[in-house]
């Protein structure tokens, strides 16, 4: 069977948005990449703040090398009369499962998971302190846009390599969303780092390596995308190593 890579170059075309054909390798340092999530909600009228700190990010020196940020809309809040466009069940059952993990004391939003482990700190000084990070080994993301990502991770001698799962998340940025209702009522919301689509696979061979298929995502309105691919503990969820970058427009 012919795959969609090769009818593409065959035919000439170009996909839809999001899946156009490009060739793109990403590669971590050796040191640890630190994951910040925020779980927010369009329901939260706490959360635009956080929404607001977390885009500043994307001007950050270490960005992609030393931290990635991500965004995760829970639908918990979704019943106060405004659907969250970006929430996912899926998302509100990982903050659950950082709970029943004992990584968070309870499920809330903003709520702030900086590597696996809950952080309070933005409520207090929200300065993100990345301290020195220790080496963990290379994670390299292999990309055909529209095709799928291959990973490969070398891990420092003695490191964890075995029992990893792979995640993998499409990044939107520049977003507009005007609230119609709820705690956020007329207010027009611009964001950035939104998790558009995750996906995850505890497929490894033998030689550390995992294959994930394209994922289907509705880029809803985003001007830049992003890609984010990291290993973590499949009981934890506390990441090994994460690598992520811009997708050529």
């Amino acid at each position: 069977m012919i795959s969609r890579l090769a009818l593409a170059l065959l035919l000439g075309m170009t996909l839809p948005f999001g899946m156009t054909v490009h060739a793109l390798t990403l590669e971590s340092p050796a040191e640890q990449v630190k994951l910040v999530e925020l779980y927010t909600s369009h329901g939260c009228s706490s959360c635009p703040p956080a929404d607001r700190w977390l885009g500043k990010l994307e001007s950050h020196p270490g960005l992609w090398q030393q931290l990635i940020p991500m965004a995760f809309h829970v639908d918990y809040w979704d019943y106060l009369g405004w659907q969250d466009r970006f929430a996912s069940p899926a998302f509100s059952q990982r903050q659950r499962e950082y709970r029943k993990s004992g990584a968070l004391r309870s499920v809330y939003t903003p709520g702030f998971v900086v590597n696996g482990k809950e952080w309070r700190g933005w409520f207090r000084h929200p300065k993100l302190d990345l301290g020195t990070a220790k080496k963990v080994g290379r994670l390299t993301l292999d990309v055909q846009s529209g095709v799928g990502v291959k990973a490969r991770f070398s891990p420092q001698v003695g490191g964890d390599e075995q029992r990893l799962e792979a995640n993998l998340a499409i990044l939107g940025f520049d977003l507009q969303s005007e609230i119609g209702a709820g705690e956020n009522r007329g207010r027009t919301l611009s964001e950035h780092f939104v998790v558009l689509s995750h996906s995850r696979s505890k497929a490894q061979n033998q030689t550390g390596e995992w294959s994930l298929p394209w994922p289907d995502f509705d880029p809803s309105g985003s001007k830049r995308l992003a890609i984010v691919l990291w290993l973590s503990h499949p009981e934890s969820g506390e990441p090994v190593q994460a690598v992520g970058g811009w997708l050529p427009g």
